[in-house]
């Protein structure tokens, strides 16, 4: 059976499948990592917030270790395609 429209949401930016949309994971981190060599967990935490991300890839980042994070790593950790 194939996924039902979301209502109120255009067909075009609801997610396919289950997985979350990692576009919006990947633009985040390069706007994280902009002129950043290394971020910590709770900072990438509060910006993903900020932006309203999927509780899905919120849950991922909640789940990382506490520390720092190369852009690299993170998206690797997270999913993410950025490199």
């Amino acid at each position: 059976m194939a996924d039902a429209p979301v209502a109120g949401v255009p067909v075009a930016d609801q997610p396919v499948g289950d997985e979350p949309d990692i576009r919006r994971l990947d633009d985040l981190l390069e706007d994280l990592y902009h002129g950043q060599e290394r971020i910590t967990q709770a900072t990438i935490y509060r910006r993903a917030v900020a932006a309203e991300l999927p509780a899905q890839l919120l849950t991922r980042i909640a789940a990382l270790p506490e520390g720092e994070y190369s852009v690299d790593e993170a998206a690797d950790l997270l999913g993410g395609s950025v490199t």
